[in-house]
């Protein structure tokens, strides 16, 4: 859906009701039933510009206060984003990174679904790069990377480091330690591999697990402390309670988006920076796009 589809829309619920108020309805009651009508194709056209032109370049921050004994004081901040599905023309990759380098993070994650169109790979890689981080930049692949861009080099030369059944050991400056470890969700020996990890790893020191969604959290639930996913983009376009209208997560709407403590894990669903691809309306209602920020301390 374009710009010019959504004013289209817009033009024609109102010209539709200007029509009817003008083609011979008569009586208080048909007077009443017409302005309701337009009251109403005024609210519809509203909310689609809204969800057009407004919402999608909205990026909310969420900061999240997680207390752990594994942690000692000043603590450690890590900076999450997800889903960028950077088209050709640029919308909020700037914008992204001036927000984050404003928090000056630790550590910076990012949970895969990077691009919409390979032309947008530009966009990608050079928001990554600006991206700053004193401990570490990390990444892993979603399932549009592993199952249309798989053989792109994405994350080269940005300074983030993908990811890929592996787990690396972040040391501050104070002694601080954070594990953060990543899982490719579309491949089982990836998962596999780290749950080998987290069987072998020292449970007294902070663990972060990276996945595109949030489908396996009941499977690595009561072995990690932090579980960041992203994927559902909380449904993108949300209605007012009763949230996402669609996930595409296996649980549906039991994680669709934000906090959720599981057997002891942490488990946080980004809504996501971008919007789905190919011929998907670009809107966003009721789900704005999100970093989330985690201070983690004892």
């Amino acid at each position: 859906m374009g710009a010019g589809s959504v004013l289209l829309a817009m033009f024609l619920a109102e010209g539709w009701v200007l029509w009817m108020a003008v083609s011979g309805w008569r009586g208080a009651k048909h007077t009443r039933l017409v302005w309701g009508l337009h009251g109403f194709a005024f609210l519809i056209g509203a909310a689609a510009g809204w969800a057009y032109f407004v919402e999608p370049n909205w990026i909310e921050v969420n900061t999240i206060q997680i207390q752990t004994d594994k942690i000692t004081k000043p603590g450690l901040r890590i900076v999450h984003f997800s889903d960028t599905h950077c088209d050709v023309k640029k919308r909020n990759e700037d914008k992204l990174v001036r927000i984050i380098n404003s928090l000056e993070p630790d550590v910076v994650v990012f949970t895969g679904d990077s691009l919409n169109d390979t032309r947008a790979i530009g966009n990608f890689k050079e928001m990554l790069s600006k991206i700053k981080a004193k401990l570490g930049k990390f990444a892993v692949k979603g399932n549009f990377e592993s199952s249309l861009w798989s053989e792109m080099d994405l994350f080269g030369s940005t300074g983030f480091e993908l990811l890929d059944g592996r787990a690396v050991r972040v040391t501050g400056e104070d002694g601080q330690v954070l594990n953060v470890l990543g899982v490719d969700c579309m491949r089982s020996s990836s998962i596999y591999s780290v749950r080998q990890k987290l069987l072998a790893g020292d449970s007294n020191e902070f663990t972060v697990l990276l996945d595109h969604w949030p489908d396996d959290i009941e499977m690595f639930a009561g072995q990690v402390d932090l579980y960041l996913a992203g994927h559902t983009h909380g449904g993108q376009v949300a209605m007012p309670f009763y949230g996402a209208i669609i996930t595409f997560s296996k649980f549906g709407k039991k994680y669709e988006a934000g906090r959720y403590d599981v057997n002891g894990t942490t488990l946080y669903v980004n809504r996501g920076i971008g919007m789905e691809g190919a011929k998907a309306p670009r809107i966003r209602f009721m789900a704005r796009p999100e970093i989330t920020v985690f201070d983690v301390s004892r």
